[in-house]
């Protein structure tokens, strides 16, 4: 609800500091008085386009701010401000603040946090509805009737939405699964050719490298095999140098004694054989390592060339060529098993869809019996509120199929005939708008319960209406405040009597300056502001004593 809202040099309004509370307030004055200054200043804080115009001349900005009372932690305030990035104090007052600057660029703050005008409507829509003479929002839009009727029906569109999402996902894999076979089936002549020519190759993950490693040692043995044999031969047999440095150690070791020298000459003799040994041992084993087959060579580079021109062939590294191999496989099953899998996937999708339909036909059956309810709701506050020739139906029509969704198969539209006779129409299209206001008031009366904001705006609803219309319009007004915060906007002396809180919209000039303003009036002014909306310029004793008399009615 709002509880108050402070304005600073906005068009005429210099500083102006309002408080309200619940039930129904009305906004009066004469004509020109600056009515409609308070009603931009309040559409500033809710997000209207903020436009330099509205600074009040010689200002530099103009500043709104409004208060609301403190959202449920769990509501759908809590939700929005948990959706763009906000925390939301609670148990505290909400704050909406905006800024707009006499060049033109604007400022939003939401509980002094920076905040964008699209956030500004977003939480607008869900505290306050304005409605007026040429109201084209909320219940003259056919695009929201729908959900009004559900709302009014107490209706759950969640069974509906739920199998309509269940059926778009088994339509969405029975396509992609006929998109796919038709697709193999185009290449089914490859795929056979592909499938036996990896099976046959049996490529394997790391093969590639494995065969490239052992030919690149096998070439390298090849290129030093016949040195390695020159130095095993040099080494090694009855001439080799190990064999003579043996011989040479055993002549040493029969003089070894004959001199310290000799002994020495032994040791180091005997050093050099074990080298020559170790040496002869590692050649040996270096040219078993890098011991090469022809034919195997021949083999390893074979099967590597293959597996490199497949792989060129098919567009992947030789390592994806198993997986290729496992993805043709599969492909090629789906064809020959794809009927059976289609079958499957059909025969789910006709499920969903069944499913669909029964829900759908639920939510259609609640949506026409809610609107029979609602049609008697409306047209019982009609002929009070003078419009008895007129009728009011909610029509609950199929949609074409291309528009279904998760919302159901209906279109739902409120529509009206004015006269006897005359055809069902469009409630913006064929009410005037004396008429249009009070179509307006009756639905609102009917839906009242179900989903207003919390804070309904009536901008002059009783326009070109009076007396006895009047009456009834305030009767309803002052109905729809005990389960709303309702501020109207006023002509009428009946509706302003109804109001539980009058406020006063004045302008005054002081010879250089003019200015708005806006008081709240106790019981004596209220008699005298209604005494003036009686009578006029001038008050009489018979306006003052009417106006008491609509006071007490009220």
């Amino acid at each position: 609800m709002l509880t108050a809202l402070s304005i600073r040099d906005v068009v005429l309004i210099e500083a102006l500091d309002l408080d309200f509370s619940g039930g129904l307030g009305v906004l009066t004055g004469e004509t020109g008085a600056g009515k409609s200054i308070l009603l931009d200043a309040l559409g500033l804080a809710l997000g209207a386009r903020g436009e330099s115009g509205l600074v009040r001349q010689g200002a530099s900005q103009a500043m709104v701010t409004a208060t609301f009372d403190p959202p449920a932690p769990d509501g759908p305030i809590a939700k929005l401000f948990d959706e763009n990035g906000l925390e939301l104090d609670r148990g505290e007052p909400l704050l909406i603040r905006r800024i707009v600057k006499a060049d033109g660029g604007s400022r939003a703050f939401v509980n002094d946090a920076p905040a964008s005008a699209s956030l500004l409507r977003a939480l607008g829509g869900l505290l306050v509805e304005i409605h007026g003479q040429h109201d084209d929002r909320g219940l003259l839009s056919p695009a929201g009737h729908r959900a009004l009727l559900d709302s009014f029906g107490r209706i759950d569109t969640a069974p509906v939405a739920q199998s309509w999402a269940a059926w778009r996902t088994a339509e969405a894999a029975l396509a992609t699964a006929r998109a796919e076979q038709a697709e193999a089936a185009r290449d089914r002549e490859w795929l056979d050719h592909a499938v036996a020519e990896l099976t046959r190759l049996a490529p394997e993950p790391g093969e590639e490298a494995t065969l490239a490693a052992a030919r690149a040692d096998m070439q390298r043995g090849e290129k030093i095999a016949v040195d390695l044999q020159a130095i095993a031969d040099l080494l090694d047999g009855s001439e080799g140098g190990l064999a003579r440095l043996r011989q040479a150690a055993r002549i040493l070791e029969r003089v070894a004694d004959e001199h310290d020298a000799l002994g020495e000459a032994l040791a180091a003799i005997d050093r050099a054989i074990n080298d020559a040994a170790l040496t002869q041992d590692k050649i040996d084993a270096v040219a078993d390592a890098l011991a090469f087959d022809p034919a195997r060579l021949e083999a390893d580079e074979t099967r590597l060339f293959e597996l490199r021109a497949v792989a060129r062939k098919h567009r992947v590294q030789p390592d994806e060529l198993a997986d290729l191999a496992a993805d043709l496989a599969a492909k090629l099953a789906r064809i020959e098993g794809g009927a059976d899998s289609i079958a499957a996937l059909t025969a789910t999708a006709q499920a969903a869809a069944d499913a669909y339909d029964t829900a759908a036909a639920a939510l259609s059956a609640s949506r026409t019996t809610a609107a029979t309810r609602l049609d008697a709701a409306v047209m019982r506050e009609l002929t009070p509120l003078k419009l008895d020739a007129a009728r009011f139906r909610t029509t609950v029509a199929p949609l074409s199929p291309e528009a279904w969704s998760g919302a159901g198969k209906d279109r739902v539209e409120f529509e009206i005939s004015t006269n006897p006779g005359a055809p069902f129409g469009p409630l913006i299209k064929i009410a005037s708008g004396g008429e249009l206001s009070r179509f307006i008031l009756a639905l609102k009366v009917a839906l009242a319960e179900e989903g207003a904001a919390p804070t309904m705006i009536f901008d002059e609803i009783d326009r070109g209406v009076g007396g006895a219309v009047a009456s009834a319009i305030g009767e309803r007004l002052a109905r729809l405040a005990q389960t709303t915060q309702l501020l109207v906007v006023t002509h009428s002396p009946q509706v302003a009597a109804r109001g539980a809180h009058h406020l006063l919209i004045a302008k005054s000039h002081d010879g250089t300056v003019t200015r708005t303003g806006v008081r709240s009036l106790n019981d004596a002014e209220r008699r005298e502001e209604i005494a003036r909306m009686l009578s006029g310029a001038e008050i009489t004793d018979e306006a003052r004593a009417q106006a008491v008399r609509l006071l007490e009615g009220a």
